[in-house]
């Protein structure tokens, strides 16, 4: 019995993590064969117009404090490489430090579809927040020409927080023996109260407002990260080390890129060609004889296994045979008697 329950403990712990890295499982397999391939509807969002647009700004940062300290009488003989990546607390999504995007839009040629109070309405989009807003123009002009309406846009980007930077360095002692340091520094780019601010012009293509039973909807998002270097590129000149303490300053030059895109999207639904559900392998070796299914079983006309079947339905021509057919029995019947 104790043997049984180690062995059942033994399975349960062994996860299978062999290496700090993974490759993601998505449980969809196809073996090339077209015979599994069925149509599926399905009610999702489309992209009827889309735009991208590339924003870059630069940040100095000078005396900039770094860790660890490198002790006495040390001295950098090299920079091995610079990295810098943004920084986020997640324990707070709203730390002041966070590297933020916050990017803000108005529109001509259009309207935003508002509440009554002034505020935007906003629909959820992909993400699953609500962070797509209700578009609304006249339409109608373009409607008659079979070609969608052009609004306009100008788009403001706010960018405030932090960004950590590491360093590699070849660091001589004052035994000269050399190793390899990482210094490491958050760095402040900029405060909420006085964000770098950055603008950009767009356009973009609507549908029909009155050809469809939803309003299109505006969706933005950006996305961030940062390059770093040592401004002049000279240890001399950029990096100081204090020789009593060995704390280390250094000069910086940061790049900010950001990247936008806007969209206008549309709900819709489509017919796609589909394997069938995904399938996913448990990684515990099971107790249970049975586990529950977290999806239904598609049913549908192309299920070999069901019993059940829609109605068929009869066509003009097939009401008429049946009713000759109906007609003949009859006769039969009467000749008979």
């Amino acid at each position: 019995m104790s043997s049984d329950i180690k062995d059942i403990k033994s399975d349960v712990i062994d996860l299978g993590i062999t290496d700090r890295c993974c490759d993601a499982t998505t449980g969809c397999e196809w073996d090339g064969s077209l015979r599994r391939v069925r149509p599926e509807p399905i009610f999702t969002q489309k992209v009827y117009d889309a735009t991208l647009v590339n924003l870059q700004a630069l940040r100095t940062i000078t005396d900039q404090h770094f860790h660890p300290h490198l002790g006495r009488n040390a001295r950098i003989v090299r920079v091995l490489d610079v990295r810098c990546r943004k920084f986020f607390n997640p324990e707070n999504v709203n730390d002041p430090c966070n590297l933020k995007v916050d990017p803000d839009t108005v529109i001509s040629g259009g309207d935003f579809v508002k509440d009554g109070k002034g505020n935007p309405i906003k629909v959820v989009g992909p993400s699953g927040l609500k962070d797509e807003k209700l578009i609304f123009a006249d339409t109608s002009e373009c409607d008659r020409k079979g070609k969608g309406t052009p609004v306009f846009g100008t788009q403001t980007v706010k960018i405030s927080g932090d960004v950590l930077v590491e360093i590699d360095v070849l660091v001589s002692d004052g035994r000269r023996r050399r190793n390899k340091v990482t210094l490491t520094s958050r760095v402040p780019i900029a405060p909420r109260t006085n964000p770098i601010v950055m603008t950009n012009f767009f356009e973009l293509c609507i549908p029909s407002v009155f050809d469809s039973a939803f309003l299109p909807r505006f969706a933005e998002f950006c996305n961030v990260n940062c390059e770093a270097r040592i401004a002049t590129n000279s240890i001399m000149r950029d990096i100081t080390i204090d020789p009593n303490t060995g704390k280390v300053h250094i000069n910086l030059i940061i790049a900010i890129c950001i990247s936008c895109e806007k969209k206008v999207i549309v709900p819709v639904q489509l017919c796609v060609l589909s394997t069938g559900f995904p399938v996913l392998s448990p990684e515990v070796s099971p107790i249970c004889n049975t586990f529950p299914s977290l999806f239904p079983k598609q049913i549908d006309e192309h299920s070999d296994d069901s019993d059940c079947h829609r109605p068929r339905t009869f066509s003009e021509e097939d009401e008429i045979v049946s009713e000759d057919i109906i007609i003949d029995e009859e006769f039969d019947e009467f000749e008979e008697d």
